[in-house]
């Protein structure tokens, strides 16, 4: 069994996982998943559905979450470089609307586990990025949800070059913010 090192961020039940990488003059090998390892870590979830997207530089997704069927999630970069973010969005957590980035990338092939009821984004700074992740339900088209990126109440640092021009879909850039968010949650209870 591989090892793990896990450190945590100042959000509860959010992880930074580097996995022990062992290499001589062939490559490389690490295990990028093993579920005792990652349960006796504090991370017992099971994961049902693996998916993965490409990107380019300046790409920018989220910040997503899920409305009724919400999601952990396991990300990674296997190629490329990303600045991925996470908000929390748990209601009554004492860290509601607070943020943590961490860069992820086929070199420091660090991963982090994001607990149900967070959004979730990133924005990708290499030329060319290839993002995975692990989800512990399925997808449900008809369920995504989501908060604006450069939302005033969050204030996510995104570590964006000057020049770099954002790619997005028009539904990532008319996301409502966090005080949206909030009267959307009261309207539905």
């Amino acid at each position: 069994m591989g090892k793990i090192q896990v450190e945590t961020c100042g959000i509860e039940g959010l992880k930074v996982i580097t996995p022990a990488v062992y290499g001589d003059e062939r490559g490389y090998f690490y295990e990028s998943y093993h579920y005792e390892a990652y349960k006796e870590a504090g991370i017992p979830e099971v994961f049902v559905q693996d998916n993965q997207s490409a990107s380019r530089k300046g790409v920018l997704r989220g910040l997503h979450f899920q409305k009724r069927f919400p999601q952990d999630k396991l990300v990674r970069v296997i190629r490329g470089e990303v600045y991925d973010v996470v908000v929390d969005l748990r209601e009554g957590s004492p860290t509601f609307g607070k943020w943590h980035g961490e860069l992820l990338s086929q070199e420091n092939r660090k991963q982090m586990f994001v607990p149900k009821n967070f959004a979730h984004g990133f924005v990708v700074l290499s030329e060319f990025a290839e993002f995975c992740y692990k989800c512990t339900d399925f997808y449900h088209p008809d369920d995504e949800g989501g908060i604006a990126y450069d939302d005033p109440d969050i204030a996510v640092e995104w570590p964006i070059p000057e020049g770099m021009e954002l790619i997005m879909t028009e539904k990532d850039r008319n996301w409502g913010g966090l005080e949206a968010y909030k009267r959307q949650m009261h309207e539905n209870q």
